[in-house]
């Protein structure tokens, strides 16, 4: 009898805990619509009875249960509560949001408003990432977005996205841009180097109408060597940059060949900041802003590449090698009706063959698939060499003097030369017994679909892949020149002598008392005669009259 009752006692506290944890379960699922569960309200409500323990617990439970709840959830209008500032990433979403609002007219749309310059972002992003190189599909979508904005904004010929600098605030998106007939862009760059010039003579006028200007030096400085025009050298394509895709892109000034030179003897990181002012030494002419812009131009100089064939000179470019060097080039037509004569006529075992001769091609050792299809950067600063004494306002006297300078033997300026466009990259120099290039095919598992692309060891980040008639550059990275060794900054030069010593030039002793009693007798003796003779001088003349 005794085992019967042992059983029935623990199935009863059994089921009696089941039903405790059951209650319990449920109190804790009960939640609001802030998230309050029924559990952590009582526990709540009890706590504020114990702590104030009123008389009247019973009757104001209810306005203790309210007083809790408010508590828990303030209204969204008051503004006495601390509020957790929003963090990087919903900031970051707010400003992007707007590439992603669609547009109300997409039926009107017509062949011709479809026709744009905005390039096929994801397909180069494809090949890239074949070849292990790209930014990720949603960042790369969103730069698209970005992209389209801008040619949405102006009048764009050609636009193509250039690469990501990384900076150590803010990092850079690169959008490169061929202007076209209207361009209203450079109407606001004219407006604003006008500004600029302005006030400069603002500035000389003020210094000339001070009382007491500065003494000007004697001191000519060298000819500043001048700037290449729109369309021309390093600024034939123009640089729009932002931070983040969905921010205003903003466009980069052009480029002088001071900037690009002393950019050559500096090394610094960029910070995001296309206003900060640059401290080095050399001075850099200029912020952050002109040393990133001169960076793009040494970068796309040295590293932009496309397959051998792809682009010819016309026959204007012919005769203008003779003058001083080819400075444009166009497509070449024959390059790309073969390759459609190839997909249409031969077999596919056929096309696999011309596939893989094309891709052994690119990756040759000796690296003549590839070639420079952007302007040689000359240690001037510039493309095309500026002769320092050429003047194009000569007079008679100038021509004079130029002559008598030949008569006298001066040296003449030897011209800067470099290669020429479409240089296949195998003439580059090595970089301490290192190869300036490094090829590779994507896959060797499928060459048939693979794509060949060579990656630049002077400029770490900067690659280039070709598969058929599709090509493509692109740069990530920090924005530095390799190096063999660490990076020395330029030492300041000595101070220089206020005169030089030499055998004429010496220190003389003091005189002694006696020697300066002497010349000031022989000095007082002096005056009286001269005294003197100017009184005899009068009486003659007195005596005359």
């Amino acid at each position: 009898m005794m085992p019967t009752m042992y059983n029935s006692t623990n199935s009863a506290a059994g089921d009696t805990e089941k039903q405790f944890i059951d209650a319990k379960a449920y109190i804790l699922a009960a939640t609001t619509k802030d998230g309050t569960n029924l559990y952590d309200h009582l526990a709540h409500c009890l706590t504020r009875l114990l702590n104030e323990q009123p008389r009247n617990s019973a009757d104001i439970f209810e306005d203790i249960s309210k007083n809790v709840k408010s508590e828990a959830s303030r209204p969204q209008q008051d503004t006495l509560r601390d509020r957790a500032a929003p963090d990087s990433e919903h900031t970051l979403a707010e400003e992007q949001k707007p590439l992603f609002d669609k547009s109300d007219n997409v039926e009107e749309l017509d062949d011709e408003a479809l026709q744009s310059p905005l390039p096929n972002l994801l397909e180069c992003a494809y090949y890239f990432e074949q070849s292990g190189i790209g930014l990720g599909r949603e960042e790369t979508y969103r730069i698209w977005l970005s992209l389209k904005q801008l040619v949405d904004k102006y009048q764009f010929e050609k636009v193509r996205f250039w690469g990501k600098i990384f900076g150590i605030q803010k990092n850079y998106y690169i959008a490169e841009v061929k202007h076209g007939d209207d361009d209203t862009a450079d109407e606001e760059d004219e407006e604003e180097q006008k500004d600029s010039e302005d006030d400069k003579e603002i500035e000389d006028e003020e210094q000339e109408q001070e009382e007491d200007p500065l003494p000007k030096p004697t001191f000519k400085p060298p000819p500043e060597v001048p700037k290449e025009e729109k369309g021309t050298g390093v600024n034939k394509l123009s640089y729009y940059v932002c931070n983040h895709p969905g921010m205003q892109w903003v466009k980069l000034p052009q480029v002088t060949p001071a900037q690009i030179s002393q950019a050559r003897n500096i090394k610094l990181f960029l910070t995001g900041d296309l206003n900060r002012t640059i401290d080095s030494y050399p001075s850099y002419p200029g912020v952050e802003k002109h040393y990133l812009r001169a960076q793009l131009a040494r970068i796309s100089a040295t590293t932009h590449v496309s397959p051998a064939g792809r682009f010819k000179f016309n026959d204007e470019e012919e005769e203008a090698e003779e003058e001083g060097g080819r400075e444009n080039y166009q497509d070449n037509e024959e390059f790309k009706g073969g390759l459609l004569s190839l997909l249409i006529k031969v077999a596919s075992i056929f096309i696999l063959n011309f596939a893989g001769a094309a891709l052994s091609e690119l990756i040759d050792e000796e690296f003549n698939g590839w070639v420079h299809h952007v302007q040689h950067i000359l240690p001037q600063g510039r493309t095309k060499w500026w002769n320092p004494k050429q003047d194009s306002d000569k007079g008679e006297e100038n021509e004079e003097e130029e002559e008598e300078m030949k008569a006298e033997g001066s040296e003449e300026i030897e011209p800067e030369s470099g290669p020429p466009l479409l240089t296949p990259i195998g003439a580059d120099t090595e970089i301490d017994g290192i190869r300036p290039w490094t090829a590779k095919i994507s896959s060797t598992l499928i060459p048939q679909y693979a794509c060949a692309f060579v990656r630049s060891n002077l400029w770490p980040g900067a690659y280039a892949f070709a598969r058929g008639m599709i090509w493509e550059n692109l740069y990530v990275g920090w924005g530095h020149k390799y190096a063999m060794t660490d990076y020395g900054p330029q030492l300041p030069p000595e101070p220089a002598a206020e005169y030089t010593d030499g055998p004429d030039i010496g220190e003389t002793e003091d005189p002694s008392p006696e020697e300066e009693a002497r010349a000031r007798a022989s000095q007082e003796e002096a005056a009286e005669e001269g005294e003197e003779e100017h009184e005899e001088e009068l009486e003659d003349d007195e005596g005359d009259d």
